[in-house]
């Protein structure tokens, strides 16, 4: 390469001695910035460096005297993101657009620091490229302080999730044994009933304060991740009309939801959607009056916006209440009354919708009732591809001595939840039960006794029951064996990838009876039908 040849103002013609005076004063001004600037030919060749890039990679003059001896930028860019840096410089010369992207500059001391480099060309009438103008930012301490963030975010949602494990488990046998007591043969004494619901009772309570704190931390520190699909609106609420209908029968609640004619899909996390109608049709039954109503309807505000609403027939709220509604912790004087809350919920689900690109709001009126709404995007139906080839054939089960025997493996290090599973399992005359304490010895054993269900903690003192899962699933003897996960690691998240994974069903503790017996009889329908899981 050859030095570049300078004029004197005296050896220009007039309009390039303007233009040289120009260039002159605009390089005064670039030296006078705290920041690297440059600029370029329009073949991309860098014609000058300001002062502050000179000292700060202390190379002399990044033009003429440094490109003689081969010392161009590339010196002072960081060996790993030359590459990068060429590729996207080149890609900019081409299309003659802007040039933005981080890389790491050599400082004078020899330490590498990331900036942030942009640059846009001047162009002339015709549009032809005049000269490039760029400059390189330092941004290392903001890169520092995105990864501290970053470490602080991690921990944070590590701590939730062990925190979460780790009041769950000694949840789990309170409120398991409590509820075998309650059903044990013979009965439970009237005095011993009373007591054990206050158990419950208050156990419950616990679980739901647990849940809604740290679902509050979580969503608030940033780590709820969430994965947005159309969502089918009578599918959820289908759902969730199932969950809350005991609650309402027991109350004399009339519930009545809308029939949708014309599919209705909203774009939404579809767990999360669930836990909002939830909560707001929970607390339209709770805060009710006895043999009071709930409606649920929906409507297009726009054609791009679905709102849903949840009506009661409550005592209603005051403006002075309204204005205090989605604060945490706060019941709105409710704490002294016979229902049970967190003040978390109502919080949660606005955090929640508000993630989701929607809205939330109520209208109430003192002694007529409330109607809390959520506005969400609408979503067109989702394509369903057409299955090509023949369907699988079933796999042939292997059948016990005795057929009408089920055997059901549970893998499970805490003491506690065997001896709680065990006792569950010992009312049932058609199953039996194995245990294994450790992930490699349910494998064994899964391998050897071939049973109908397997039961399987996530926490395992050798392997994970994700990795235990994993090694069943590429062995053709246990491969078609349903999995259920029975964890105490209950966060959304945790539920989303255990079924991402590939279990049968993700059962959190503390168990709740019927929802664990219900999970068995399907998982044993499902073997007995010869069926592939896929």
């Amino acid at each position: 390469m050859r030095k570049l040849r300078t004029h004197t103002s005296a050896e220009l013609p007039p309009a390039m001695g303007g233009i040289e005076e120009g260039e002159r004063r605009a390089r005064s001004f670039a030296d006078a910035i705290p920041h690297i600037v440059w600029t370029a030919r329009p073949d991309g060749w860098v014609d000058y460096v300001n002062r502050r890039g000179v000292a700060y990679t202390g190379t002399g003059s990044i033009i003429a005297q440094d490109q003689d001896q081969g010392r161009g930028w590339e010196s002072v860019v960081h060996p790993d993101d030359v590459r990068r840096v060429v590729a996207q410089w080149m890609s900019a010369l081409k299309s003659g657009g802007e040039f933005e992207m981080e890389y790491r500059l050599r400082r004078v001391d020899g330490v590498y620091r990331w900036h942030l480099g942009r640059a846009l060309p001047f162009k002339d009438a015709s549009g032809n490229i005049v000269k490039w103008f760029g400059t390189a930012t330092d941004i290392e301490d903001q890169k520092q302080a995105q990864a501290a963030a970053e470490r602080a975010n991690r921990a944070k949602s590590d701590f939730l999730s062990s925190m979460s494990h780790e009041l769950r488990s000694p949840l789990n046998a309170i409120l398991g044994f409590a509820q075998l007591m309650a059903s044990d043969s013979p009965p439970p004494t009237p005095s011993q009933r009373a007591s054990i619901d206050q158990i419950l009772r208050a156990g419950w309570h616990l679980l739901e304060l647990i849940n809604d704190v740290l679902d509050l931390a979580k969503i608030e520190s940033g780590q709820v991740s969430l994965s947005p699909e159309p969502v089918s609106l009578a599918d959820a609420m289908r759902e969730c009309h199932s969950m809350v209908e005991p609650q309402a029968q027991q109350r004399g609640i009339r519930m009545r939801f809308p029939q949708f004619d014309i599919p209705c899909f909203v774009s939404a996390d579809r767990i999360r959607l669930k836990q909002i109608f939830v909560n707001l049709l929970s607390n339209a039954i709770k805060y009710n009056r006895e043999q009071g109503a709930v409606e649920v309807t929906f409507s297009m505000r726009t054609p791009d916006r679905v709102r849903v609403s949840v009506q009661d027939t409550g005592a209603g709220m005051s403006p002075q209440q309204l204005a205090q509604l989605f604060q945490p912790f706060n019941r709105l004087g409710q704490e002294a009354g016979a229902e049970e809350g967190t003040g978390i919920g109502l919080v949660v689900a606005k955090r929640l919708v508000e993630l989701m690109e929607g809205a939330i709001g109520v209208e109430s009126t003192v002694g007529v009732g409330s109607v809390f709404w959520i506005e969400l995007n609408w979503a067109p139906a989702p394509e369903i591809a057409a299955e090509a080839g023949k369907p699988a054939a079933p796999v042939q089960v292997p059948l016990q001595n005795d057929a009408s025997l089920h055997t059901l493996l549970y893998v499970e290090d805490n003491p506690a939840n065997l001896k709680l599973v065990e006792q569950l399992i010992a009312r049932r005359t058609d199953m039996r039960l194995l245990t294994a304490v450790t992930g490699r010895l349910g494998i064994e054993l899964a391998r050897a006794a071939l049973p109908q269900v397997i039961l399987m903690d996530i926490h395992l003192p050798d392997i994970s029951g994700v990795e235990a899962l994993k090694m069943l699933r590429t062995d053709p003897a246990t491969a078609h064996i349903p999995v259920i996960a029975l964890s105490a690691s209950a966060m959304p998240d945790d539920i989303k990838k255990g079924m991402k994974a590939g279990f049968f069903r993700y059962l959190t503790k503390p168990i709740k009876l019927d929802e664990f017996m219900d999970a068995l009889e399907v998982a044993l329908e499902f073997m007995q039908k010869g069926a592939v899981r896929g």
